[in-house]
């Protein structure tokens, strides 16, 4: 199987999703969280419950938004962005559903409605009591000139980056919405996913259990692998760029 099979699907697709995991933007240089020299790998999570008990933990959580040390911002889309956002363009793709927290999708030009986040965003911060959205740029000037923490301009609640952090329950909306585009599709795309963190991990079976087609592109083997309709292991630039290039 290659590339020029995952063109034919595509072609041949009426209604798909792309679903992308770290593998994805590694290619810009945004490390991942799990492998070694991962981020988990070189500083500890923070729990949600330690950063709203503790405000010790909340400013080690600021003073690593702040400084970018965790890495996932701050990179520019590669290759494999753009590839899938002219699947987008062309009216191919519906929706991205992602696990990534980086805002590259939304910075090759994938309209921000379509991009299904299930882990956040880093690149902006909101109040845990009303959801207002706080820039870090701004949050970030206030910091260094006071060294207040962060607090919501609206009501003073408690703010924290856009992501979802361990110990914080998945985003209900985010995750209904990429429930009922799964379940629409008849092409399901994973690019650069382990596929193993459930819940998000269980979209791929959901879809395939419903009729869709199932490819995931990945530089290592998934468990999902041998439930595929097309397996490639290699890299998604390259890959994406030559099976997008249909019209």
């Amino acid at each position: 199987m290659s590339t020029a099979d995952l063109s034919r699907m595509i072609a041949e697709a009426r209604r798909m999703v792309v679903f992308t995991g770290a593998g994805i933007s590694t290619e810009s240089g945004i490390p991942d969280f799990r492998s070694p020299g991962g981020v988990w790998s070189r500083m500890k999570p923070i729990y949600f419950q330690e950063f709203v008990a503790s405000e010790e933990k909340r400013r080690e959580a600021w003073e690593r938004a702040f400084s970018g040390r965790a890495g996932w911002v701050g990179r520019e889309p590669n290759a494999g962005h753009y590839a899938v956002a002219r699947l987008v363009t062309l009216g191919k793709a519906s929706s991205v559903i992602t696990q990534n927290v980086d805002n590259l999708h939304q910075a090759s030009g994938v309209p921000a409605e379509k991009v299904i986040e299930l882990h956040g965003n880093a690149s902006y911060a909101t109040c845990l009591e009303c959801g207002e959205r706080h820039e870090l740029d701004e949050l970030k000037g206030l910091y260094q000139a006071t060294g207040d923490l962060p607090a919501c301009r609206a009501c003073g609640g408690l703010v924290k980056t856009a992501t979802i952090s361990f110990g914080q329950p998945m985003p209900e909306g985010p995750m209904q919405r990429a429930e009922a585009e799964t379940l629409a599709c008849d092409l399901f795309l994973v690019l650069g996913s382990s596929l193993v963190v459930y819940p998000a991990a269980g979209f791929p079976i959901m879809a395939k259990r419903h009729g869709a087609r199932l490819v995931i592109v990945n530089r290592e083997p998934t468990e999902l692998d041998p439930y595929a309709d097309l397996v490639l292991h290699d890299e998604i630039g390259p890959v994406m760029t030559a099976a997008a290039a249909t019209d």
